[in-house]
C-alpha cells in the first residue's frame, strides 16, 4: 500500500540555532545550515524577518512550507515557534525541527517522529511552548565531548574540524533532504531511508 500524503497541508519546518555572525560555522548552528540547504533546494530565501525569527515561504509539492530560523537564540526557540505554528494553525505533526545532536557522530542522522528534549536547549523550549513532544525531529550529529572535562557550551560553539568535514556537509544535504521525505512519504519512510546514514 502506497503511502498517502496529506496535500495542501502546511509545514513549519525550523533549524535551529544562535544569530550572529560569530555562531554562524558552529557545532550548534547546523540546523541553521541544514535550513539554508534546504532553501536553496527549494529555491527560496529565508531572511524575512517574522514571529522572532527569520522566514521563508515555499510551495512543495501541494504542501506550504514555512521554513524558519528562530533569532532569539538557541534556548528560546520555541518562543519563535509557538506563535507561528498558533498564526498558520500547524499542529505540532507538522512542525519538523532540524538540530545538531552530540550523542550522535559527526555526520550521522536520526529522524524521529517524537521524544524527549534528550538535554538539547533548543528542543526543551520547543516542546514547552508547544505543550507537546509529538513533532518530528531530523537530528544531524556533530560528535560527543573530546573528553568528560570539557566544557559543553564550548564544545556545541566549535567549529567541525577540517577532517570532519565532507562528512559533516553531506549529512547537512541529506537532513535537508530527509525533511522533504518526511513531507513526502512520512517519518517512517525517512527513518528508514536516512538513520544512521553518514555523510
Amino acid at each position: 500500500m502506497l503511502f498517502s500524503r496529506k496535500q495542501d497541508a502546511v509545514w513549519l519546518i525550523v533549524g535551529l540555532g544562535n544569530p550572529g555572525a560569530e555562531y554562524a560555522r558552529t557545532r550548534h548552528n547546523t540546523g541553521f545550515l541544514a535550513l539554508d540547504e534546504l532553501a536553496g533546494m527549494l529555491g527560496v530565501k529565508v531572511e524575512r524577518s517574522r514571529f522572532r525569527a527569520l522566514t521563508g515561504t515555499a510551495n512543495y509539492r501541494g504542501n506550504k512550507l514555512i521554513l524558519m530560523k528562530p533569532q532569539t537564540y538557541m534556548n528560546a526557540s520555541g518562543l519563535a515557534v509557538e506563535p507561528a505554528a498558533h498564526f498558520y494553525k500547524v499542529p505540532p505533526e507538522r512542525v519538523l525541527v532540524i538540530f545538531d545532536d552530540i550523542s550522535l557522530p559527526v555526520g550521522r542522522l536520526r529522524v524521529r517522529k517524537d521524544g524527549s528534549a534528550g538535554g538539547h536547549n533548543g528542543l526543551k523550549s520547543i516542546i514547552h511552548e508547544l505543550g507537546s513532544e509529538n513533532f518530528p525531529r531530523v537530528k544531524v550529529g556533530v560528535g560527543a565531548k573530546p573528553h568528560p572535562d570539557y566544557d559543553l557550551a564550548d564544545w556545541v560553539l566549535s567549529v567541525v574540524g577540517k577532517d570532519e568535514q565532507p562528512a559533516y556537509q553531506a549529512a547537512i544535504r541529506y537532513a535537508a533532504e530527509a525533511a522533504l521525505t518526511v513531507i513526502d512519504e512520512g517519518v517512517p519512510a525517512a527513518a528508514a531511508k536516512f538513520n544512521g546514514k553518514i555523510g
